[in-house]
């Protein structure tokens, strides 16, 4: 295995810094080409392109001389630097400013070898090292073609990235999974809505009035609080399509736990962000780790004999009736768009009837534990993909000793 600059073994190399729609005579638009920001690279995960902002075509093809092709990689420059993501495809893509677009030079570098040693914590060291900053890391084009990359042979590069790519590829097939199980979900909760008919409606505040409904904000944390052991905070970022995806990089001390005890997860509990990203749903698992809600998140708990269930709760915030209400509440700061607790109290619910509430829930079950289990694979993979990675990138594992440990999982 051999060294080199990584300017050396690179054929293309895509760099947007002080590029913006304005400065080429345009505007974002609703429709048209996906742009990357660096907000939507995630190191591991595919690019959510349905949060994308677009732009005309006529405006893409003069932001994009060079075009990006299938398995060219995207890396962040700067907050946060060093994430990447693979392009799937050789459809129509603008590259943003705070973003990378690198293509290895053919026969030398593959391109989704290039997106794994990217990960590994050799060439984040790298980046790093090279990085310029004082509260925000970045580095330059210049410093980035000087990072070093261990490489071997060409064929050693393919073998390790279909290893790693089969973990990746099962990855996306459980997320579909879940993802499926959710729009079904939405469609029951239709049925038991437009057709099943409704036995009343009600404020959310009128809910809470009546017993059934807790409901509140998270804790508002003190910088004295903050420390390990502990709580981790569940954070905007942190709740995902339907599920909390955590990294969980602060905690509030397990002395101050009395202090927030009506501020804890429990299962069951419906998860809706409302500052900066609103809107963002998860119902709380029987598997997930308890945590203390931040003041970012709001959440919802049926109590007693509540005449609707979380499933109930975690699909109507899903859907159009919700959003009617919230887009005509939704403030903005100087910072991001909220939701207002008080806001959130004054929205109406239609509650189902006896039966079709028994209907719904009969139907939603079956789809949300095979959410769950995709979801629970899911986390064995990523911890699997992550103990494997480093070593194949680097040399130190076997190809074929990978093949069986992952022929195992997959």
């Amino acid at each position: 295995m051999r060294e080199f600059p990584l300017g050396e073994v690179l054929e293309t190399l895509i760099d947007h810094r002080g590029k913006t729609p304005k400065k080429l005579g345009g505007e974002f638009t609703d429709e048209g080409v996906p742009v990357v920001s660096a907000l939507l690279v995630k190191s591991g995960k595919r690019i959510p392109l349905v949060e994308a902002r677009r732009v005309p075509f006529a405006l893409y093809e003069k932001w994009m001389p060079n075009s990006t092709q299938k398995n060219d990689v995207i890396l962040t420059s700067e907050a946060p630097l060093g994430q990447c993501a693979l392009i799937e495809t050789n459809d129509p893509l603008c590259l943003g400013q705070r973003v990378f677009g690198l293509r290895g030079r053919r026969g030398v570098l593959d391109g989704r070898f290039l997106y794994y040693s990217l990960q590994s914590s050799y060439m984040q060291g790298q980046l790093n090292a090279r990085a310029s900053g004082t509260t925000v890391l970045g580095i330059r084009q210049t410093e980035l073609l000087r990072a070093q990359i261990r490489l071997p042979q060409i064929s050693d590069q393919r073998a390790v990235a279909e290893v790693l790519g089969a973990l990746d590829d099962k990855t996306a097939f459980n997320e579909r999974l879940c993802a499926t199980g959710l729009d079904l979900g939405d469609a029951f909760y239709r049925v038991a809505v437009q057709q099943e008919g409704s036995a009343r409606h009600a404020t959310l505040g009128q809910l809470m009035a009546e017993g059934s409904l807790r409901f509140g904000d998270g804790y508002r944390t003190k910088a004295a609080e903050h420390g390990t052991p502990g709580l981790p905070i569940l954070r905007v970022a942190e709740v995902g399509d339907g599920t909390i995806a955590p990294s969980f990089g602060d905690h509030v001390r397990e002395e101050f736990r009395s202090a927030m005890r009506q501020k804890t997860s429990r299962a069951g509990d419906v998860v809706l962000t409302t500052k900066g990203t609103v809107g963002r749903v998860a119902m709380i698992s029987p598997h997930d780790a308890e945590f203390v809600y931040s003041p970012q998140v709001c959440f919802f708990r049926p109590v007693g004999d509540a005449p609707f269930s979380a499933p109930y709760l975690f699909h109507w915030l899903r859907g159009q009736d919700f959003w009617r209400q919230a887009a005509g509440m939704k403030g903005q700061t100087d910072m991001a768009d909220y939701l207002s607790l008080s806001d959130i109290r004054s929205l109406r619910i239609s509650l189902p009837t006896e039966s079709a509430l028994a209907a719904f829930d009969r139907r939603c079950a079956p789809l949300h534990a095979r959410a769950e289990a995709a979801r629970l694979e899911n986390r064995t993979l990523a911890d699997l993909r992550d103990t494997l990675l480093p070593q194949l990138v680097t040399g130190k594992l076997r190809v074929k000793d990978a093949v069986r440990v992952v022929e195992e999982a997959v």
